[in-house]
């Protein structure tokens, strides 16, 4: 598969949808920090395993409701839904915030950053449907189109993870936790509103209700969601969202007890910043290396680059080994999510980039939740074991669930029907 330039990819959708697609998915990445450091903090319960407890149920209930509004959203279109989801999340994320001011106990505080992951819309993998529509509308490009713009969108998911709780730490270390889940909850009402109405949401239902259908909701009604290279995607995913989450848990431990706790946001960007890095350069791998095999180095790269976070004794020891395990990161999620994209039936397109986004955000909550029983009993080493079981899990599936992506979903873009191609502004 070609790859096209990035210059060239922006072009079809104009730079004011890549930025504000970025942008919109970071209250995302701000939520499930930002709700560990207040839960965790003397103001709520004052110790991590509530925290933990309380980021993984921010994580799992995106979990369960992405897929829900990822379906509708091939019923009805984007627009409606992700303004829905867009203003509903983010007043959730600033009553959660005065729910701690005025002393609610650590539960409620959680149950309502729960709300708040219910609704937070998944902005990547909707502007995956929407590359998914660009491309349609350029047959001649439909290759390069996807090859760059799925490497693009997990370089951005990452750098997002990188830049989101960064800002939160850094909200939280001037100005406290509180000012943090409100900054979140306000970029999502303007920016996730702003995705929700950008032009590019005019082409979705055009590259996705097949001219056959005499009801546009029809096929996305019959086809099965779950075709075995979704499942295999799903089951590598959740171990990449356990190792989030754990990675994150472990990182705030450890910078707590050394008497540093607003500095975890900041190191836990690290991991995304040789990730995102790595994801950007992918194109130009993918020309020369097949889906299958990348999965298997990339699988292989994140269980060797983990192990050393069992040696970690100091935050100095810790920099260096997040920077280089975030390079076999992205490029491992632009793999899988790339697998299902040529895997997934083209009116469930919607469905399926909502439940890899939620299947990685249910390893994240298990990742903390884990993790953060683990912290409270033996410190960071604990927490940073479930990561390196994950990671040994996910080479080790990488290896035996690979063979499932047959060599024609490895090259080939699935057809679709003749499509209207409208102008974006």
């Amino acid at each position: 598969m070609s790859a096209i330039p990035y210059s060239r990819l922006f072009s079809y959708s104009g730079p004011a949808f890549v930025a504000v697609g970025f942008g919109a998915r970071l209250p995302l990445a701000m939520s499930q920090l930002g709700t560990m450091l207040l839960v965790s903090s003397p103001m709520v319960a004052g110790r991590m395993g509530p925290g933990g407890v309380a980021a993984g149920a921010v994580a799992l209930a995106n979990a369960v409701g992405s897929p829900i509004f990822g379906s509708l959203t091939d019923r009805r279109g984007q627009r409606g839904i992700l303004l829905l989801q867009s203003l509903v999340g983010g007043a959730a994320l600033v009553i959660e915030a005065a729910a701690a001011v005025l002393g609610a106990p650590w539960a409620l505080v959680a149950l309502i950053g729960a709300v708040a992951g219910f609704f937070m819309p998944q902005v990547g993998t909707m502007a995956r449907v929407r590359w998914r529509a660009v491309a349609a509308a350029h047959p001649d490009q439909k290759a390069g189109i996807l090859e760059t713009s799925f490497a693009w969108e997990g370089s951005a998911d990452e750098a997002s993870f990188a830049l989101g709780p960064a800002l939160t730490g850094i909200l939280a270390v001037a100005l406290g936790p509180v000012p943090a889940i409100v900054g979140a909850g306000v970029m999502l009402v303007v920016l996730g509103s702003w995705f929700a109405v950008h032009p590019t949401v005019r082409m979705v239902t055009a590259a996705t209700a097949p001219a056959a259908q005499t009801s546009p909701t029809a096929g996305a009604r019959r086809e099965p969601v779950l075709t075995p290279g979704v499942v295999s995607a799903l089951v590598g995913l959740l171990m990449i969202g356990t190792i989030f989450g754990s990675v994150q848990t472990g990182t705030t431990t450890l910078a707590t007890a050394e008497g540093r706790p607003g500095l975890a946001g900041l190191l836990h960007a690290l991991l995304s910043v040789g990730s995102a890095t790595a994801g950007l350069l992918l194109p130009r791998l993918a020309r020369r290396i097949g889906l299958v095999r990348r999965w298997h180095i990339f699988a292989t790269a994140l269980a060797i680059l983990a192990l050393p976070l069992l040696a970690v004794g100091s935050l100095s020891v810790l920099v260096p080994e997040l920077l280089v395990l975030g390079l076999a990161v992205a490029p491992y999620l632009i793999t899988l999510y790339s697998v299902a994209e040529r895997a997934a039936r083209p009116t469930r397109i919607g469905a399926v980039m909502t439940l890899l986004a939620a299947t990685t955000s249910l390893g994240y909550s298990l990742g903390t939740s884990i993790a953060g029983r683990l912290a409270d009993l033996g410190g960071h080493t604990p927490a940073y074991a479930v990561t390196v079981t994950a990671a040994l899990v996910a080479c080790l599936l990488g290896w035996l669930l690979a063979a499932r992506v047959t060599p024609g979903q490895q090259c080939a873009v699935p057809d679709e029907g003749p499509a209207g191609k409208p102008t974006v502004d």
